[in-house]
């Protein structure tokens, strides 16, 4: 019998992998930080390796012009811009910080933008590690509508493992430190997870220097 002795959510943790496939349980095992001394789960590489696999298995810049209805030629007033990364927001979402020190969630979250003359088209694609749910979300925004394109940085309390040693598991409340990307639009907002960077820099900013055009002109 793997795992630790004494685990305060083996019970939830059994539930949770109730119909899962052999992978996902492998996952929620991860999550739940079970390995201890007694059993093995799987590296952070490991599991970031599946999460990437699952993120380049299609070109979702093609299905999201795909389910958009658009044209690549209809939306080149600027290039095309790309967010993804872990999100933590969502409640169900599970997390856990690596032994790199990297904060990662068992789902994760890929943004396409792109630009017309008058709009600006949003696609989302939002998986989960542990199971097989997926969310899709398409929006439109005239720039005459937006407020501003902005980024920030939050955090988000979440029940993460914390080892006992060998024979216990213990949980507590941490906070994760979260990067974010939004379109600001009176009443409501659209946000999305990303991995902040040089790349995410030079795109919002190339992104709000089209809306001042725009909002000029």
């Amino acid at each position: 019998m793997g795992g630790c002795l004494n685990d305060p959510k083996a019970a939830e943790k059994k539930a949770a992998k109730q119909g899962k496939t052999p992978e996902q349980c492998k996952v929620i095992d991860y999550f739940y930080g079970s390995g201890g001394c007694l059993s093995s789960t799987m590296s952070d590489s490991e599991y970031e390796s599946l999460v990437q696999a699952r993120a380049n298995s299609e070109d979702f810049k093609a299905r999201a012009l795909n389910k958009l209805g658009i044209d690549e030629t209809e939306v080149n007033e600027i290039e095309p811009v790309h967010f993804e990364g872990y999100n933590f927001d969502n409640k169900s979402a599970r997390a856990i910080q690596g032994k790199d020190l990297v904060w990662r969630s068992s789902q994760y979250q890929i943004t396409w933008l792109f630009f017309s003359s008058t709009q600006i088209y949003v696609y989302q694609y939002t998986f989960n590690m542990d199971s097989n749910t997926v969310k899709e979300k398409t929006d439109e925004y005239f720039y005459r509508d937006v407020t501003n394109f902005s980024s920030k940085s939050d955090s988000v309390e979440k029940i993460v493992p914390k080892s006992g040693g060998c024979l216990q598991v213990s949980y507590i409340n941490q906070n994760v430190d979260t990067s974010t990307f939004m379109i600001v639009v009176p009443g409501m907002n659209f946000t999305c997870s990303m991995n902040q960077n040089e790349y995410t820099d030079r795109a919002i900013q190339g992104m709000k220097s089209k809306l001042r055009e725009k909002k000029n002109s």
